[in-house]
């Protein structure tokens, strides 16, 4: 499978600690497998939440903001503590990260997103490892509720991303483990669901409710991602991120978590 493209989504849930903490064991942990699948042939771009939430950290900060303004400066803040931390930690397994912010009018406007596309293939050819997210201190697609657009969330982003490169697989690390046919946390007789084929009213069902403190996402806006990449011929999974190791079986096609399945029909992803 060597020489695949790959976009893997990092969740807020996984970068800070319950306290709000950057978790830096997990970003280390990321950083050197994320590295390592690039040295074995991979191409990889990384989706990355967490602005506000680590602006947040760094500000002091005991609770995410609930002004815009603030959260929009707070995401300024955290944007930059982020993008430290991934030339770091990247930079310690010999790999150079690119900065990539986006709007909806980047990826909404035909001229915008094809060159998007172009400077995404720049980067790749270059070697470069490009770390995306919303471009929270401009945008209020994501932080606003009520306003979303295009993007809105980053599980969306990372759908969108995957088509703007013509990935082969994205992956959404989050802090459960894939869909399962019930609430895991009310039923625990719930199963895990590996292979999802369409996604159908039944699964859209199980789609529950919103993310975590820190975080805006939830179960329903990865199967809004996986309905976008799986009718554009792109493979999705959704994995606990407390196992990033688990990424090796993942790119093998091994069980882990829910893959839903791309129907390879071709045509241009937006």
């Amino acid at each position: 499978m060597n020489g695949q493209r790959l976009v893997i989504k990092v969740g807020t849930s996984t970068l800070l600690r319950s306290g709000g903490g950057v978790n830096l064991r997990e970003m280390d942990a990321l950083a050197r497998v994320l590295s390592d699948l690039k040295n074995m042939g991979y191409q990889v771009i990384l989706v990355s939440s967490g602005a506000i939430g680590v602006g947040a950290g760094k500000l002091g900060m005991k609770d995410r903001p609930r002004e815009l303004r603030f959260k929009q400066a707070t995401a300024a803040v955290g944007q930059c503590e982020l993008m430290h931390l991934y030339d770091k930690l990247f930079g310690e397994y010999g790999q150079t990260v690119a900065q990539i912010l986006l709007t909806d009018e980047d990826v909404d406007h035909p001229d915008r997103a094809e060159h998007l596309s172009g400077t995404f293939e720049a980067l790749l050819e270059m070697g470069c490892i490009p770390v995306v997210n919303e471009n929270d201190s401009v945008s209020a697609s994501e932080i606003e509720t009520g306003q979303k657009k295009v993007l809105g969330d980053n599980d969306t982003l990372s759908a969108i991303v995957a088509g703007l490169c013509k990935a082969d697989l994205l992956v959404l690390l989050t802090d459960i483990d894939g869909l399962y046919d019930a609430d895991p946390r009310k039923e625990p007789g719930a199963q895990l669901i590996h292979h999802v084929e369409a996604i159908t009213p039944e699964i859209e069902a199980l789609g529950g409710g919103g993310g975590s403190q820190w975080g805006t996402g939830g179960m329903a806006t990865k199967l809004t991602a996986a309905k976008r990449a799986m009718s554009h011929g792109i493979d999705m999974v959704i994995a606990n991120s407390s196992d990033l190791n688990a990424l090796y079986d993942i790119v093998e096609g091994k069980d882990v978590g829910t893959r839903f399945r791309g129907k390879h029909c071709g045509g241009h992803f937006l």
